[in-house]
């Protein structure tokens, strides 16, 4: 009997009959559950649990057959990118799990995706140790244990699963959870500068979609935008002047704003360089766009955003740039709106 099967078999009787043969590992980890963005503060009892929201890249993670894979939430393998995650996952008794996580890295104690950034795309070993970014996987939940489907059980019943499934060790840490308080959570969360909370129900099963299950609480503005043009700079600026921001909806990209804070100069010339090669001679945008000497770029970068709020015509107040998404794709970029206390 193996280590994950005896843990298993402690599963109430009424839980061990939500189990399943389970479908490929790889299988399991292509869609995700997501959370919805939520406006809610009324939390009270035992129905939710509130985890950390890390400002980081969700990576779901497969050891089956003696084989680990760690894969965005798209898809994409990044065992080469984070290969000390792939290696400690290999390390484990336990030998078969599907599991979810977020990949950070962190800036004087805060998860921050800009540091992260930098080791976003390495493939090669020594660019990975010449980056000098340290990661840390943090994982919240279990899809799969020993051949079984776990994603039927109570999101209670997973998290004590996941805890005595593995062993952790940098660079794997268990996230950690509250039963209760909500509100006072999320207040002391912005006080000390975190991005805001997770509040999960705490009986909910794991679910291949977004959810409102699962609510995000952020402590301020911030989501990806699509990338259609950029300006160019002026004075002693390099590479360009800002970026101009767009989001789907209804089948349109719609613009906006544009971003030209944030950058640091290398970035400012990588970033012309990327674009020079996506040129375009019309404005993807629906609709105008009055941005003097505007360049248009095919509508495929998904970039970072910070914002302190939208305007009453639709615009970006105060956007910073955080840094390119490659875990998410263009065409599933939205205006993230918050579901009300009620509709939540």
């Amino acid at each position: 009997m193996s280590v994950a099967t005896g843990l298993l078999d402690t599963l109430p009787d009424g839980q061990r009959r939500l189990l399943r043969e389970a479908r490929p590992g790889a299988d399991l980890a292509a869609r995700p559950m997501l959370a919805t963005l939520s406006d809610r503060r009324d939390f009270s009892g035992e129905e939710w649990i509130f985890e950390r929201k890390l400002d980081g890249v969700r990576v779901l993670a497969v050891r089956e057959g003696g084989r680990v894979a760690l894969l965005s939430r798209s898809g994409r393998r990044l065992d080469a990118t984070y290969p000390e995650v792939a290696e400690a996952l290999g390390d484990q008794s336990c030998a078969d799990f599907t599991i979810d996580g977020e990949m950070v890295a962190f800036k004087r104690g805060r998860t921050d995706f800009s540091r992260l950034q930098q080791r976003m795309g390495l493939t090669r070993r020594q660019d990975v140790e010449a980056s000098g970014v340290a990661v840390t996987y943090y994982v919240f939940d279990l899809l799969r244990l020993d051949g079984q489907d776990t994603t039927r059980l109570p999101l209670r019943a997973r998290k004590s699963l996941l805890r005595r499934a593995l062993t952790y060790r940098a660079p794997l840490r268990l996230t950690p959870h509250r039963n209760e308080g909500g509100a006072k959570l999320l207040a002391d969360s912005c006080a000390r500068g975190w991005e805001g909370l997770i509040a999960k129900r705490a009986d909910g099963d794991y679910q291949p979609r977004r959810s409102t299950d699962w609510l995000k609480l952020k402590c301020a503005q911030g989501q990806e935008f699509v990338v259609g043009g950029f300006t160019e700079p002026a004075g002693s600026r390099v590479g360009l002047g800002a970026l101009l921001l767009g989001y789907h909806e209804r089948g349109r990209l719609r613009y906006a704003g544009k971003v030209g804070t944030g950058f640091d100069r290398s970035t400012l010339l990588e970033l012309r360089e990327r674009l020079d090669g996506m040129r375009v001679s019309r404005a993807p945008f629906d609709g105008e766009v009055r941005e003097a000497g505007a360049r248009w770029v095919r509508p495929e970068l998904v970039a970072q955003i910070d914002f302190t709020e939208w305007t009453r015509d639709g615009m970006l107040r105060h956007p910073r740039f955080l840094g390119l998404r490659d875990d998410k794709a263009a065409e599933d970029v939205v205006r993230e709106r918050p579901a009300g206390g009620a509709a939540a």
